[in-house]
Parts: structure tokens; sequence; C-alpha cells
């Protein structure tokens, strides 16, 4: 089992920034892959940004340019640098993780809030 804690939600204002934290224990796997999904209401939950184990990034076209993923493979925490912030850009944030041992298992965090408005 993997437990996943996140961090660092809260209220900001349009055009500021938020750093979300989550940091990962338990049975960590060697191959693994982590990431940022949020959920808007009334929304499907959409992936925002991946990071892999050799620390390639990708991105949804909505957040490119605004937000940066990084790892901290010591601390098995990953990072979600969100910046430019949007009214749109509020919703629930989920870190989930994915780790590999013949088959994938697929562990997620609880969730944090997000809300940009003035």
């Amino acid at each position: 089992q993997v437990q996943l804690v996140e961090s660092g939600g809260g209220l900001v204002q349009p055009g500021g920034s938020l750093r979300l934290s989550c940091a990962a224990s338990g049975s960590i796997f060697s191959t693994d892959i982590m990431a940022w999904y949020r959920q808007a209401p009334g929304k499907q939950r959409e992936l925002v940004a991946v990071i892999r184990s050799a620390r390639t990034t990708s991105y949804a076209d909505s957040v490119k340019g605004r937000f940066t993923i990084s790892r901290d493979n010591a601390k098995n925490t990953i990072y979600l640098q969100m910046n430019s912030l949007k009214p749109e850009d509020t919703a629930v944030y989920y870190c989930n993780y994915k780790g590999y041992d013949s088959t994938w298992s697929t562990y997620w965090g609880q969730g944090t809030q997000v809300t940009v408005s003035s």
C-alpha cells in the first residue's frame, strides 16, 4: 500500500501563485509515475501534470507555461508550482501514484481545494 498526503491548497486571487505538495509513503515502487489531477464542480476529473521516475514531464494544454511539476525522490514527494492562476483553475486537486511491479497499482490522495477568486 502507498499513502499519499497532499498539502498547499487554499484561496488565491487571480494572477497569484500556490504550491501543492504530495508526500508518498509505504511500499514505494522503483518504477513509478506521479501526477496531479483536478476536478471542478460538475466536471470530470482531468489530468493536470505527470512526472515519471526519470523526471520526464507532461502537462495539460490548459496549464502549460503556468504550472510546473517536480519531484524530490529522496523525500518521495512531488510538487506542483502554480503561477498566473485563473478562476478556471479552481478545483479539488488530487495526487495520483502509479507503481509498477509486474503490473500497475494506482493510489489516490484525499484531495486539496484550490480556489482562485477575487
